[in-house]
């Protein structure tokens, strides 16, 4: 049985409104709500924060905070990689979705000589980059960083020197340059893309499984053909953004809803089919955002009732 590690991510200065940082306490308040003990039966780690950058004049436009990103994805590496090191299954838990580039940086910092897969759930691609940015926002720019590719063929902004420097320094956490090759990269649900993003999709072949896809193929088969093109890959990690549901079905509590998406059976027998392969190492649930849900805590509810399920799963195995 795999030893399960939970860290907590506090952190939401990636995103463009403040609040996924409560995100991981609402989801602890809806475990107690429910009178399950999950949150005891587990071992964690709290990854030290600086939210209150937040407050500071920005000056990166194009990669706003980008500094206290950088600071926070390369401690969220070291947490995981040395879990990872250790044994461990790191399930991660973060505010904004920029933690991405730290958990991915870790597996790769953990496994530097071995292929790494990813499967993004979510209804964004998340494949920008400071030259292509239309908000600046790093929670849009993980996996631009991960496949070290700036996207200059589609530049708009011109960005100024510090935030080069910082993105630089963003592309090499824990090993140098690039963690994941972009043919290694699947997508569960993504339906709100920017034209930079969609080229490179098109320039790689990044595959993209959405909803109505998975509903008329067959969510089995989707999920397996997405573990046949991933063969290559020693292992996998999985990052779950929970806007990758249906915000008008489930709840609007995160800070880019977009409808029509997935309901969480869904999102429960696509990751549980994943850990099947036996080559998921980590997984991440992120943007869970409890100041914009008009509907008490239910996103955090629906996030804590999958968090739990595909628990069971890991141990399972």
């Amino acid at each position: 049985m795999k030893q399960i590690k939970l860290i907590k991510n506090r952190s939401d200065i990636g995103a463009g409104t403040r609040g996924s940082d409560m995100g991981i306490d609402a989801i602890e308040i809806a475990a107690i709500n429910k009178e399950n003990d999950y949150f005891n039966r587990y071992e964690f780690e709290d990854v030290i924060t600086e939210n209150e950058s937040i407050y500071n004049k920005v000056k990166n436009s194009f990669g706003k905070q980008i500094e206290s990103v950088f600071n926070q994805c390369k401690r969220l590496s070291n947490h995981v990689k040395v879990n990872l090191q250790e044994g461990r299954f790191p399930i991660v838990l973060s505010g904004d979705h920029s933690s991405a580039l730290g958990t991915i940086s870790g597996v790769k910092g953990a496994f530097p000589t071995k292929r790494v897969g990813v499967v993004w759930i979510d209804a964004h691609g998340d494949l920008h980059t400071p030259y292509t940015s239309p908000s600046g926002n790093t929670h849009g720019m993980p996996l631009g960083a991960a496949i070290n590719d700036d996207n200059l063929d589609c530049q708009v902004n011109e960005v100024d020197r510090e935030t080069t420097e910082y993105w630089e320094r963003m592309k090499n956490i824990a090993v140098p340059g690039q963690k994941v090759l972009p043919e290694d990269i699947i997508f569960f649900g993504v339906r709100d893309t920017e034209e930079p993003e969609d080229k490179q999709m098109e320039k790689y072949g990044i595959k993209n499984y959405k909803v109505a896809e998975v509903r008329y193929r067959g969510l089995e088969v989707c999920v397996d053909e997405a573990l046949q093109k991933l063969k290559n890959c020693d292992i996998i990690y999985v990052s779950f953004d929970v806007d990758a549901m249906d915000c008008d079905m489930i709840s609007y509590g995160t800070g880019t809803p977009v409808p029509k998406g997935f309901d969480d059976k869904e999102i429960v027998a696509i990751i549980s089919r994943l850990l099947d392969s036996n080559k998921v190492a980590c997984l991440e649930f992120v943007e869970v955002n409890p100041l914009l849900d008009f509907k008490g805590n239910k996103m955090a509810e629906t996030a804590f009732d999958i968090l739990d399920e595909v628990t069971k799963k890991i141990e399972s195995i």
